[in-house]
């Protein structure tokens, strides 16, 4: 991509956040294969094989969406009750609101299904904020007779969609930016060494370096591959630190030591 199509490449700063389970409180996509296709159990063995490399993200999240789509729920379904159950997290929409005072883009960076994190989106924080907030995100493929699949961005990566892209080409800059980004589980494994400072959303009681974990699925990738991060339960933490950075109080640096193990 080059500089003129790049829709922040005069920002000092930009803060990528992965959608589901990081911005909100639950993973949609979890939300619809616990509920809606195979359930729970499945679901969290999946993620397992992901985490010790015996399957690809991308091939273990379409089993989990087609799983819904087997057990009959169209998309329009679906979206709707994901609309209906899916909160966002308490402090994102302050974080938001100071990122666009202080010229900070804010990029949803998903493996989700764009039209489904529109929907949910529009109904947390309003249509017109929302439309304010670039979102790179997989799509659909619906079918003539109401079947229905996800279409990922990178089919032909592990990943199905690799976040790392989003932020290379604001990494390539002459004057690149400083790239926050925020996640929370195996979607976001692919942007975890790409970002200069990543936030980790964990649980309450979340102890570091714990590698058997129910959530914390980014946490214990990053503990056992070295890669520091700073754990944050809600985005407040998120804009703690942020604005030290942007206002020239501290440095990137400075906030990993300080949050160091």
């Amino acid at each position: 991509m080059t500089t003129q199509l790049l829709p922040h490449a005069d920002a000092r700063f930009i803060l990528m956040s992965d959608f589901d389970g990081t911005i909100t409180e639950r993973d949609s996509n979890d939300t619809a294969t616990d509920d809606l296709g195979f359930g729970v159990d499945r679901r969290r063995e999946l993620n397992v094989d992901i985490l010790n490399h015996n399957k690809t993200f991308r091939d273990a999240f379409a089993e989990m969406l087609e799983s819904v789509s087997k057990n009959g729920h169209s998309f329009e379904d679906v979206r709707q009750y994901l609309v209906k159950h899916i909160t966002l997290d308490a402090g994102f929409k302050t974080c938001y609101k100071w990122c666009e005072a202080h010229d900070v883009p804010v990029v949803i960076v998903s493996s989700g299904m764009k039209p489904i994190i529109e929907a949910i989106f529009a109904n947390l924080v309003g249509e017109q904020d929302a439309a304010k907030i670039d979102i790179i995100a997989n799509d659909v493929d619906i079918s003539d007779n109401g079947s229905w699949k996800i279409k990922f961005r990178h089919p032909e990566s592990g990943f199905g969609h690799d976040k790392s892209r989003a932020t290379a080409p604001y990494r390539d800059l002459a004057h690149r930016p400083t790239i926050f980004f925020c996640g929370d589980g195996v979607s976001d494994l692919s942007a975890a060494k790409a970002a200069d400072l990543l936030f980790v959303k964990v649980i309450p009681g979340y102890i570091r370096q714990q590698f058997v974990s129910h959530t914390n699925d980014l946490s214990v990738h990053c503990d056992r591959e070295n890669i520091p991060y700073i754990p944050f339960e809600t985005f407040d933490k998120v804009q703690e630190v942020i604005a030290r950075i942007v206002d020239g109080k501290s440095t990137v640096q400075d906030e990993l030591a300080q949050h160091k193990k």
